[in-house]
């Protein structure tokens, strides 16, 4: 599509329920210590709620920047367990991860209810990125575009062109989640070209502009093919992103 070079590449790193205080020490200033050297290419790393502080506290000033993994539908309230977009606004977060699978399948998230998310986090500053997937029976079935298609439509129908072109996609089949698969680069180019047609049909303007991330098992070696894509704009990274020097060889692969 044109207008692709005007998108910056955007690698986020997804920890899911993993890290320590002292794990997360060494890997986050080693993370910094390297995002120099790979701008314009963004990083940011989506932590566990415990260790927002921790990542507020060592990325700041840094060219990375962090977020969560969840937020909650709800403004404030009698929510027990919940964490609101206006508490994670309070620790710099600038992303927050909403509808990933592990969501959608282990809490039975709704569309609809992913869809409130986004705007609870649009509403206090921080970009959301609206995970979408099919499973491997879908795909098999070839219902794939009409899945991720009724998942990203949920957000074409409760956000405003304005909000829309404040959030961030990210297509991740279920199938290649942590199973160390990875949909063909062409495959997955298919998949964020449809997308970035669904967006179009609303805005060409913010088609044009939104960044449609990649998930799935990224590996350095992965990374270099699939950004090189025109419409994919860069990652959201699972296990990788755990490891320093992977994470930022998946970032670098972004410069190219």
């Amino acid at each position: 599509m044109e207008g692709t070079r005007v998108r910056q590449k955007l690698v986020v790193g997804n920890w899911k329920m993993h890290g320590s205080l002292e794990a997360n020490g060494g890997l986050l200033k080693a993370v910094a210590a390297g995002a120099g050297a790979l701008q314009p290419v963004q990083l940011a790393v989506c932590a566990p709620f415990p260790y927002l502080a921790q990542c507020q506290s060592l990325l700041a000033g840094s060219p990375v920047q962090w977020g969560a993994q969840d937020v909650s539908a709800e403004a404030r309230g009698a929510f027990t367990g919940e964490v609101a977009a206006s508490m994670l606004a309070e620790f710099g977060c600038q992303f927050v991860i909403v509808g990933h699978s592990e969501r959608r399948t282990y809490h039975a998230e709704q569309d609809s209810v992913i869809a409130t998310k986004a705007l609870r986090a649009l509403e206090h500053g921080v970009t959301p990125i609206v995970c979408v997937g099919e499973t491997l029976a879908q795909r098999e079935a070839g219902q794939t575009e009409q899945v991720v298609g009724r998942q990203l439509q949920a957000l074409l129908d409760a956000l405003s062109v304005e909000q829309l072109g404040r959030i961030v996609v990210a297509y991740e089949p279920v199938w290649a989640i942590g199973t160390g698969k990875t949909a063909s680069s062409a495959q997955a180019q298919d998949v964020h070209a449809y997308l970035r047609g669904l967006v179009a049909s609303r805005d060409a303007g913010v088609a044009q502009r939104m960044q449609i991330l990649y998930g799935g098992s990224v590996k350095p070696e992965s990374a270099g093919e699939l950004f090189g894509m025109p419409d994919i704009d860069g990652g959201l990274i699972g296990g990788a992103s755990l490891k320093a020097e992977d994470f930022l060889a998946i970032g670098a692969a972004g410069r190219a």
